[in-house]
């Protein structure tokens, strides 16, 4: 489903089709660090920088990883989507033209790829 935003997306099979292929990106998780705890990809496979810090300090709270390099290719992510695409949106009219959101989330993860990282209870 398209979001609200404009934000470009891709589909969670074509993240974990770029992890299998060896494609150099950034897997960027804008949840709150609390949310974690609910479902998390393994450590290691992404980068955290919750939406509030980016709220607060702007480009000042992104990683050294991606404060460093424009060309990158990041994809964002979140509970379902709708973060992620709104801190697409704000990175790409930074200047950060590779910068594409994860459709539905870790939630669509834990459904189509990988179940062990948990989903939230329901709300």
């Amino acid at each position: 489903m398209p979001n609200p935003y404009g934000a470009p997306e891709v589909s969670v099979h074509d993240v974990t089709a770029k992890q299998r292929e060896g494609t150099d990106f950034l897997l960027v998780d804008v949840r709150e660090r609390k949310e974690l705890e609910l479902a998390s990809l393994p450590e290691g496979e992404f980068i955290s920088m919750p939406l509030s810090e980016l709220r607060e300090r702007r480009l000042d709270a992104l990683p050294d990883e991606l404060r460093q390099n424009k060309e990158a290719d990041v994809v964002l992510f979140c509970h379902k989507g709708l973060r992620s695409a709104q801190v697409t949106v704000f990175l790409r009219q930074q200047g950060w033209s590779n910068a594409v959101s994860m459709d539905g989330g870790i939630d669509a993860w834990a459904e189509e790829i990988d179940d062990s990282v948990g989903q939230y209870a329901s709300m």
